[in-house]
């Protein structure tokens, strides 16, 4: 079951993961585009089935569960990837997006995984598998949110990792880097949101993808992607007075809209 499977990471690891043999269970909110998808990967003989879902309200996340346990049963799988993200003064950041960004990178995956776990538990055997950053080990300005939800769910993983040692079920993180998706295009859509200025060194969707089925394939706490990103946790502990003096002047580059 992949979370925020319409476009980019989501999309990309459902390819990926139809590729290896795996039946996958598409969830977002755009029907459309689910279906769309579904039919390419049923083209080249995959099985994909197709459930709409606004992630961003708990009576949604709750009927969800329902129909994936009474239709499918518990996933073997669960990547939660579905995310939003802003880029801009926090202080004129619409609420509504502070808030969606909250109910859906954090809330929605601790929800999702606190109703399927149980059941991996009871078999014995499962994986929880979260779509992590590296903003959340680096934080940068125009971020706070973003980056804040994303250290929750590195912290959330490892914690959870820890937790189900010797259970059969198993925890993991993939850490990417800027990624080259809609993201770029839709933060800059909000109001008083900016375009990231990260498109020059982002990597596919397709990288992302294959290292979260090197996780599901040899699993491991997190995984970096690209590996240059795991010197991240060590370049803020020892430079963070300089992204501190720099970093700003990236963000003050954009006129404030009113």
């Amino acid at each position: 079951m992949i979370t925020g499977a319409s476009s980019g990471i989501g999309a990309a690891i459902a390819r990926k993961l139809s590729s290896e043999g795996l039946a996958v269970l598409l969830v977002a909110r755009r029907t459309e585009r689910l279906q769309t998808l579904a039919g390419e990967i049923a083209a080249r003989g995959g099985t994909a089935h197709v459930l709409a879902c606004d992630l961003s309200q708990e009576g949604a996340r709750l009927e969800l569960f329902w129909q994936v346990s009474a239709q499918f049963g518990c996933p073997d799988v669960l990547v939660n990837n579905a995310g939003l993200a802003y880029y801009g003064y926090t202080n004129r950041m619409p609420w509504d997006t502070g808030r969606a960004m909250i109910d859906v990178n954090v809330t929605a995956a601790v929800q999702l995984t606190r109703l399927f776990l149980p059941d991996m538990l009871a078999r014995r055997s499962g994986h929880i598998l979260n779509i992590g950053s590296v903003n959340g080990v680096m934080p940068s300005q125009g971020t706070a949110i973003y980056s804040a939800s994303k250290a929750f769910i590195n912290a959330f993983t490892a914690a959870l990792h820890r937790e189900l040692r010797g259970s059969g079920v198993q925890a993991s993180v993939v850490l990417p880097g800027p990624v080259a998706t809609e993201l770029f295009d839709n933060s800059e859509k909000i109001p008083n949101g900016f375009r990231v200025p990260a498109e020059g060194v982002a990597i596919s969707a397709e990288a992302v993808a294959d290292c979260a089925w090197s996780l599901l394939r040899r699993p491991r706490r997190y995984a970096f992607v690209s590996w240059y990103w795991r010197w991240t946790s060590i370049a803020e502990f020892a430079f963070g007075w300089a992204i501190d003096l720099v970093g700003p002047a990236l963000l003050n580059r954009h006129p404030k809209k009113i």
